[in-house]
C-alpha cells in the first residue's frame, strides 16, 4: 500500500490507455465467460491476472503505472470484500437457533482447529506461528459456497442445513478476526499495540450502542437507508461511510485496516437485521467492479515460477489436503446432532469450498511474513480447486430435495 502512495503523490498513478482497457474489458467479461462454462467467476479473474503479469504475457510490467493504479483498486476491492463479509454474518440466524446449534458449531470448529493444528504439525512448519496462522487460515468457511449450495439442493431449512449455516458463520467471523488479531501480536508482542485491539472493539461497542439506540429512536429516518428506489442512494452512502470510518480508525489505532472493514460490515448486518434490497446493490456496487480487481491483481502477483520447483508445489498441495481433510473429519461431529454419515461428509465437504475472503487473508498472511509464496500459492490453488468441486461433491452426496417434500429444521 506504501508504494501506491508513493506512486500517487509522485503523479505515477494514471495508466496507460491499454492498461483502462484491460481493466474494464476483464471486470465486464469474466463473469460472463465464467457463467457459461460453469465457473466461479474468481477462478477466471485469478487466472486473467495470472496472464496479464509478468509471469505470462508481461502486459502488466512490475511497479509500472498500469500496475500502482491496478494495486490502487485492489486495495478499495480487498476493504470491500472484507466489509462484505462482515456484512454476511447472520446474527438474527444464530439467535434464532438458540444455544444448541450455535454449541455444536463452535465444538466442530474447534475441532477443526485442532485436526488443521495437527495437520500442519506433520508438514513441519518454520514456526509455531506460521503453524497457527495457517491453522486459522484453513479453518474459515465461504458462505458464499454454503448458501448458494444449499438453496439449490432445497436443504436451507432441514437440520443439515442449519447445523451446516450455522457452522460456517461462525468459522468465517472468529477466524477472520482471530487472524488479524493474530497478526497485530506477530508484529508488536505484547503490549500497547496489543492493546489497540480492545480499543477498536471498544469504539465499535460505543458506535454499535449509538446506532441502536438512533435506528430505535427514529425508525422512519432509517427506513431510508433500505429504500428500493432513493434516487439519493444512502443506504450505500451510510455503508461505505461506516466502512471508511472504521478503516480510518483502525489506520489510526495502528490496527490492521481489513480488521476495520470487516467488523464495520458484522456492525451494519448486527444492528439493522433485514436490510431488504441494500446488500444485493452494495453487493453489485463491490463485486461489479472492485473486488474483480483484487483478484485480478493477486493473479498478476501469483509466483507461477515458484510452483517449477517440486518442492513449492508440494507444499501447497499438503497446504489443500490438509484443509480438506480437517474439515471433513470433525464434520462427522454432525452425526451426533442427527444426520447419518452422509450428510455429515457432506456438510464438511461444503465447508471445506473456499472462495474470496481466503485469499485475502493469506495475503495479508505473506505480507506479515507469516506464510511464504509456497502457502499463498497454496492457498489461491485451494479456493480454485474447492470452488469448483465443493459444490458439485455437496450435491452428488446431498442431492436436491421436492420443494414440496423439504423437511423443516426441528428441536436443532
Amino acid at each position: 500500500m506504501s508504494a501506491v502512495l508513493a506512486a500517487a503523490e509522485a503523479g505515477r498513478i494514471i495508466p496507460s490507455a491499454g492498461g483502462f482497457v484491460l481493466i474494464g474489458a476483464g471486470a465486464f467479461l469474466l463473469p460472463v465467460v465464467a457463467r457459461r462454462f460453469g465457473l466461479p467467476a474468481v477462478v477466471l479473474e485469478l487466472l486473467y491476472g495470472l496472464a496479464l503479469g509478468p509471469q505470462v504475457l508481461n502486459l502488466i510490467r512490475s511497479a509500472s503505472a498500469d500496475a500502482l493504479f491496478i494495486e490502487l483498486l485492489a486495495e478499495l476491492g480487498l476493504l470491500l470484500l472484507m466489509f462484505l463479509a462482515g456484512f454476511e454474518v447472520d446474527f438474527e440466524r444464530l439467535e434464532r437457533q438458540g444455544v444448541g446449534p450455535v454449541l455444536t458449531g463452535l465444538a466442530v470448529f474447534g475441532l477443526i482447529m485442532v485436526a488443521a493444528w495437527f495437520g500442519f504439525g506433520l508438514l513441519e512448519t518454520e514456526s509455531n506461528d506460521q503453524r497457527f496462522f495457517l491453522t486459522l487460515l484453513t479453518s474459515a468457511a465461504s458462505l458464499g459456497i454454503v448458501i448458494p449450495a444449499l438453496r439449490a439442493t432445497g436443504r436451507t431449512g432441514t437440520r443439515l442445513g442449519q447445523l451446516t449455516l450455522v457452522t460456517a458463520v461462525l468459522a468465517e467471523f472468529l477466524s477472520a478476526v482471530g487472524i488479524v488479531v493474530f497478526g497485530v501480536f506477530v508484529e508488536s508482542g505484547f503490549g500497547f499495540a496489543l492493546l489497540q485491539v480492545p480499543i477498536l472493539f471498544a469504539v465499535m461497542g460505543a458506535a454499535l450502542l449509538l446506532l441502536r439506540r438512533s435506528a430505535w429512536w427514529f425508525p422512519e429516518r432509517f427506513e431510508r437507508l433500505f429504500a428500493s428506489h432513493d434516487p439519493d442512494e444512502l443506504g450505500i452512502r451510510a455503508s461505505l461511510a461506516l466502512l471508511f470510518v472504521f478503516v480510518g480508525i483502525s489506520i489510526a489505532l495502528d490496527v490492521e485496516a481489513i480488521l476495520g472493514a470487516f467488523l464495520a460490515g458484522a456492525m451494519f448486518a448486527f444492528v439493522f437485521r433485514d436490510t431488504g434490497e441494500l446488500e444485493s446493490r452494495l453487493g453489485a456496487f463491490a463485486y461489479g467492479f472492485f473486488i474483480p480487481v483484487f483478484f485480478i491483481n493477486v493473479g498478476i502477483a501469483f509466483p507461477l515460477g515458484e510452483l517449477a520447483d517440486f518442492s513449492v508445489l508440494g507444499r501447497a498441495l499438503a497446504l489443500i489436503a490438509v484443509a480438506v481433510v480437517a474439515k471433513l473429519v470433525p464434520s462427522l461431529l454432525f452425526m451426533a446432532r442427527g444426520l447419518g454419515f452422509k450428510e455429515a461428509l457432506a456438510s464438511g465437504v461444503l465447508l471445506a469450498g473456499q472462495l474470496s475472503v481466503i485469499i485475502a487473508l493469506a495475503e495479508f498472511g505473506l505480507e506479515l511474513g507469516l506464510i511464504d509464496e509456497a502457502f499463498e500459492a497454496g492457498a489461491i490453488m485451494l479456493v480454485g480447486v474447492t470452488a469448483i468441486f465443493s459444490p458439485v461433491v455437496f450435491r452428488i452426496l446431498a442431492p436436491p430435495l421436492e420443494a414440496a417434500s423439504e423437511p423443516a429444521a426441528e428441536d436443532l
